[in-house]
């Protein structure tokens, strides 16, 4: 496929098909079983981080040269892989008019009211090169393929993983998470609307930008409810 093909395809491949779909059916499950032997609730980080085959796990993944800070990264990646694959593998796809609607500065949640609904972990796919943010500090900016979202432990809040620079020509891609309530009255500092572009000429080529990751996770919140009721079985990760 050629790399304009990829970039513009909304089946192209979520960061948990590049990275787990070739063992997570062998090693999940000894992991799933652990938990439920300890009778931990799964979204429960430390416990996660704290199982034998999770250790495992995180060393085969790791490069021979080390991650040194990245490992919290990698650890973030492997669980929130780990909740979207045991609720089901749902991806929610946001195609460029639908994101353009999220995005809105007066947009408002038609979501579940409640944390209770039956929302599984998500991996919400958005349209290509539409929102960017820099994530690396000193380096330029780069396009967010989507993000992992699921209820946290703690009442009231999400936990989200946004997944940056995914393309065909790059071995690996960039992660930012965040984790809390909703923010009410969230702006800017410099008074921008949430989610406008930062990037030069990016406001006239319909591009959008997270500023931070409060931004992030308003975005998260924005994604999350429209998976409401389109999978069973998530009553699990509600808070």
């Amino acid at each position: 496929m050629a790399a304009a093909d990829y970039l513009s395809a909304m089946d192209r491949p979520t960061p948990f098909d590049l990275v787990f779909a070739d063992f997570a059916r062998d090693r999940f499950p000894d992991i799933q079983t652990a938990l439920a032997a300890g009778d931990h609730d799964p979204r429960d980080r430390d416990a996660f981080l704290l199982l034998r085959e999770t250790v495992t796990l995180l060393r085969g993944l790791r490069p021979d040269e080390g991650l040194g800070e990245g490992i919290d990264q990698l650890a973030a990646l492997l669980h929130h892989a780990y909740l979207f694959w045991v609720g089901g593998a749902v991806v929610t796809t946001v195609d460029a008019e639908m994101l353009d609607d999220l995005l809105r500065p007066d947009y408002v949640a038609s979501g579940p009211a409640s944390m209770n609904e039956p929302i599984p972990a998500i991996y919400a796919q958005l349209a290509p090169g539409r929102v960017w943010a820099a994530v690396v500090p000193q380096q330029s900016a780069e396009p967010m393929d989507g993000c992992f979202v699921h209820a946290a432990p703690a009442p009231g809040a999400l936990r989200v993983l946004g997944v940056f620079g995914v393309r065909p020509d790059r071995d690996g891609f960039s992660v930012v998470e965040a984790i809390g309530t909703r923010a009410i009255g969230l702006e800017r500092p410099d008074g921008s609307p949430l989610f406008s572009s930062t990037l030069p000429g990016g406001e006239a080529a319909g591009l959008r930008s997270l500023a931070g990751a409060e931004e992030l996770l308003e975005l998260a919140w924005r994604v999350w409810p429209l998976t409401a009721g389109t999978a069973t079985g998530a009553a699990q990760w509600t808070a």
